[in-house]
C-alpha cells in the first residue's frame, strides 16, 4: 500500500549512512573496495579542459591566413606563456616586424591556415572528489568514484547554504530556544560547527566567517539575515555553491524557531565529536537536504537503527510543512481511512495531529513529513 505523505527529516542516533562520490567527468578513481577512508581523504581526482581563447594571428600580423603557420613562433601542442611571442611578421628587408604575444598561459590548441585563427587553451583545472564522510568504500565506479558506507549519525535540516565541510562540534547555545548572535562567537571557535538554538542572525554569521568558524546549525533563520550574507535573494533551486567560507543549517524552518528538543538534545551528545555538514537544498523533484553527520562506530552487539519505512501510523513524529501550523511539530493520533473534503474542493487522505499544547488539528497527509527517529 502506498503512503501520502512526504518524506521527513531524518533525527537518528545511529545508522547506516552511504554516500556516492563521482567525478564531474572520467577521471581516475584513488581507492578501491574495503578500503577504509578518511572524510578529508581524497578518492577520485581529474582534470576539467582549460578555457579557450581565439585570436586572429593573420590579421593582427597583416598577412594572409594560408601563409600563417610559416609565421608561427609556437606550434600546435606547444606550452606558451602570458607575453611571449607565438607568430611574428616577415617584415620589410628584415625589419619593422610586427609580433602577437599570447595573452593566456597554456598551449597553443590549432592553427587554421583558412581563417588565420590560432585557438589556445588554459591549462587543465584539478578537481578532486574526497569521501566526505569516515568510513568503508563499499563500491567502485570505474573512472567516476566510489561509494562510502558508515555508521553514525544523522541529522538533516529544512533548509541551508554552503558546501560541504569537516569540522568539530560546538554546542554554543544553552537550551533550543536562544538566539545565536555575533557576540557569542570567539576566536577559538576556528574550525568547529557551532550549534545555536532558535535563530542566527546574519550579524553572527559575518563574524563566524571572519573567525573561520566553518559551519552554523539552528532551528530558524530570517530571509533577510540570508540576503544579507550572500548580497541576493536566495531562489528556489538547488543551494550549496554559494562562494562563501561557511555552511548554514537550519533545522526547522524560517524565522525565530526553537530547534528541536531531540534534536537539540542529539547535539548535546555529539559536542567535541568530528561531523559533516553540507548545505545543499534543493526542494523540487529529487529532494536534497542539508545534513549534519557524524560516524560512530558500533559497539557490541549493538545494530544499527535504520530510518522508518513504514510510513505514517498513530504515534508516528511529524512536522507540518505548510500553513497555518507550518514548523510545529506533534505526534499522529488519528489516520481516517475515507477521503475528506478540503478547502480547495478536493478529497484527500487526512490526518490528525496533536501537537506539543496538547490542541489537535487536522489536516492533508501530504501537509507532514516524518521524522524518523
Amino acid at each position: 500500500m502506498a503512503h501520502a505523505y512526504t518524506p521527513g527529516l531524518k533525527v537518528t542516533v545511529r545508522t547506516k549512512i552511504v554516500k556516492e562520490r563521482r567525478l564531474p567527468l572520467q577521471g581516475e578513481v584513488m581507492v578501491s573496495k574495503g578500503d577504509v577512508v578518511k572524510g578529508d581523504m581524497v578518492v577520485a581526482r581529474t582534470a576539467l579542459p582549460g578555457n579557450v581563447t581565439t585570436i586572429n594571428v593573420a590579421q593582427m600580423l597583416g598577412a594572409l591566413a594560408s601563409d600563417l603557420s610559416d609565421l608561427m613562433q609556437k606550434k600546435p601542442g606547444e606550452k606558451i606563456t602570458k607575453g611571449e611571442v607565438i607568430a611574428e611578421s616577415k617584415g620589410l628587408f628584415g625589419i619593422f616586424k610586427s609580433k602577437v604575444e599570447s595573452p593566456i598561459d597554456g598551449e597553443i590548441e590549432s592553427v587554421s591556415p583558412i581563417t588565420g585563427q590560432v585557438i589556445m587553451r588554459e591549462p587543465p583545472q584539478p578537481v578532486e572528489v574526497d569521501a566526505y564522510i569516515d568510513g568503508e568504500v563499499i563500491d567502485v565506479f570505474a573512472g567516476e568514484g566510489v561509494k562510502v558506507e558508515t555508521t553514525g549519525s544523522l541529522i538533516q535540516g529544512i533548509f541551508g547554504f554552503g558546501g560541504e565541510r569537516r569540522g568539530i562540534i560546538k554546542v554554543l547555545a544553552s537550551k533550543p530556544d536562544e538566539v545565536l548572535d555575533a557576540k557569542m562567537l570567539t576566536a577559538d571557535m576556528k574550525g568547529q560547527i557551532v550549534i545555536g538554538g532558535s535563530l542566527v542572525t546574519g550579524e553572527a554569521i559575518q563574524r563566524g566567517m571572519e573567525l573561520g568558524i566553518l559551519g552554523i546549525v539552528v532551528g530558524g533563520i530570517e530571509d533577510s539575515s540570508i540576503k544579507q550574507v550572500l548580497g541576493y535573494d536566495i531562489g528556489v533551486a538547488i543551494t550549496g555553491s554559494e562562494p562563501i567560507p561557511i555552511t548554514v543549517v537550519v533545522t526547522e524552518g524560517f524565522g525565530n524557531m526553537p530547534m528541536a528538543l531531540r534534536t537539540f538534545e542529539l547535539f548535546a551528545e555529539l559536542d567535541g565529536e568530528r561531523a559533516s555538514i553540507n548545505g545543499a537544498t534543493q526542494i523540487r523533484a529529487g529532494v536534497i537536504r542539508p545534513e549534519i553527520i557524524v560516524p560512530r562506530e558500533v559497539k557490541g552487539k549493538e545494530a544499527s537503527r535504520s530510518s522508518l519505512e513504514e510510513g505514517l501510523k498513530v504515534g508516528t513524529q511529524v512536522r507540518i510543512i505548510r500553513e497555518p501550523h507550518f514548523g510545529s511539530i506533534g505526534k499522529v493520533v488519528n489516520l481516517p481511512v475515507d477521503l475528506e473534503k478540503i478547502e480547495t474542493e478536493s478529497k484527500v487522505r487526512i490526518l490528525e495531529v496533536e501537537l506539543a499544547d496538547k490542541k489537535r488539528v487536522r489536516l492533508p497527509r501530504a501537509n507532514v513529513e516524518i521524522i524518523e527517529a
